[in-house]
C-alpha cells in the first residue's frame, strides 16, 4: 500500500509540474536588452568593436543562469565559477563583482520584467580589444557583456516525452588541450556534435571523450540510471553547477547519486537518462542512439528515479528561493 500511494503522490507532482510548464507559454513577454560596458540596448542596437578578442579568438568566460520569482539561480557560485574560468585562461577581470551585479540589475531594469517573468541572463567577460595578436597586450582591460531575454520555453513534450540523443563522431577537446572547466566563448567543439546530431534527426548529442568515456551533451551533463544505480560522468565535462545542486538536493533528500567513470560500453545497460543545465532544470532523454546506430529506449517523461529526481529538486530550488529573497534582481 506504501508503495502504491508512492506512486500515486509521484504522478500527482508530475501532473502539476506538467501544468506549469503549460502555463509558461502564456506568461508575459520581456524585451531583450544588452549591456556592453555600461551602455544598454537592444540586442538590434548593441554593438562591440571588431577588434574585441572576444569576438575574434573566443578569448573571453561567461556564466549563464535564470530568474525564478525575481531571484537569480545559485548566483554566488556562478560568480565563483566565472572567476574560475579567469583564472584558468590567466585572464584578470577589472570589474568586481558588486560593479557587474549592479550592471546585471539595471539591465533586468531595461527589460521591463516583473517577478512574474522568468529571465535568461548571461554574463560575459571578454579580454578587451587590443592588436592583431594572439599574444594578448598586458595594458588591455576587461569589457563585459550582459544579456538578458526571456527564459527558453521548453515544448512540453520534452518533458512528457524526453530529448531523443545520440552519440556523434565528434569527440570532446582532450583535458590536456583544454580544461573543460573553463567556461569559455569559443564552443566549436560543442557546435560541431550538436549539429551532426540534428542532421541525424536527433535533438542533442551525448559526446565522449578521445578514450571512450562518456563526458556530457553539447551544452548539459547527463546522467544514466545504470544497474539500479544513478550515475553521472566525473570526466572531461564542465562540473555543471546545476549537477552540484542536484547531487546536494538528492543527497538531502535521501538519495545516493555516483559521480564516476561512464565509458560507452556501460551505456547500453542504462535504463533511464536525463541531462541537467541553468535552463532545462531536470529534462528526462526518451532515447540515445550508439555509435553503432542501436538505439536505446528510456520510459517517456523519465523512469521512477528521473521523476524522483525532478521532484526532489523542484523542491529545492523553491526552498532555495525563499531563502534568497534578498538576492531578488528585481
Amino acid at each position: 500500500m506504501k508503495i502504491k500511494t508512492e506512486i500515486v503522490l509521484r504522478q500527482a507532482f508530475y501532473d502539476v509540474y506538467m501544468i506549469k510548464l503549460t502555463r509558461r507559454y502564456f506568461m508575459e513577454r520581456v524585451k531583450p536588452m544588452i549591456n556592453v560596458d555600461g551602455v544598454v540596448s537592444t540586442m538590434g542596437e548593441a554593438t562591440i568593436p571588431v577588434v574585441d578578442r572576444g569576438f575574434l579568438y573566443g578569448d573571453s568566460v561567461y556564466e549563464t543562469f535564470r530568474t525564478e520569482d525575481g531571484i537569480p539561480l545559485f548566483l554566488s557560485d556562478h560568480f565563483n565559477r566565472l572567476e574560475n574560468s579567469a583564472r584558468l585562461i590567466e585572464m584578470h577581470i577589472d570589474q568586481d563583482r558588486v560593479e557587474l551585479i549592479k550592471q546585471i540589475r539595471r539591465t533586468v531594469a531595461n527589460t521591463g520584467a516583473t517577478r512574474k517573468s522568468r529571465l535568461y541572463v548571461r554574463f560575459q567577460i571578454t579580454r578587451g580589444e587590443g592588436p592583431l595578436d594572439l599574444v594578448p597586450s598586458r595594458d588591455l582591460k576587461t569589457r563585459y557583456v550582459v544579456i538578458v531575454k526571456e527564459a527558453p520555453i521548453w515544448k512540453t513534450s520534452l518533458y512528457s516525452v524526453g530529448l531523443n540523443m545520440m552519440i556523434p563522431t565528434t569527440r570532446r577537446n582532450s583535458v590536456t588541450a583544454l580544461d573543460p572547466n573553463i567556461k569559455g566563448g569559443n564552443y566549436l567543439n560543442n557546435i560541431m556534435a550538436v549539429n551532426e546530431a540534428i542532421a541525424k534527426g536527433s535533438d542533442d548529442a551525448v559526446m565522449l571523450t578521445q578514450e571512450g568515456y562518456v563526458s556530457e551533451a553539447s551544452n548539459s551533463n547527463v546522467w544514466f540510471v545504470i544497474k539500479d544505480e544513478l550515475k553521472t560522468p566525473c570526466r572531461g565535462n564542465l562540473k555543471g553547477l546545476t549537477k552540484m545542486h542536484v547531487h546536494k538536493a538528492l543527497e538531502l533528500d535521501g538519495v545516493i547519486s555516483h559521480e564516476t567513470d561512464i565509458h560507452v560500453e556501460d551505456v547500453v545497460d542504462a535504463t533511464e537518462c536525463f541531462v541537467t543545465s541553468a535552463t532545462r532544470d531536470v529534462m528526462p532523454c526518451a532515447s540515445l542512439i550508439l555509435e553503432d546506430g542501436h538505439r536505446i529506449h528510456f520510459p517517456d517523461g523519465g523512469g521512477p528515479v528521473t521523476r524522483t529526481t525532478m521532484e526532489i529538486f523542484s523542491t529545492y530550488v523553491a526552498q532555495y528561493i525563499e531563502n534568497h529573497r534578498y538576492d531578488s534582481l528585481i
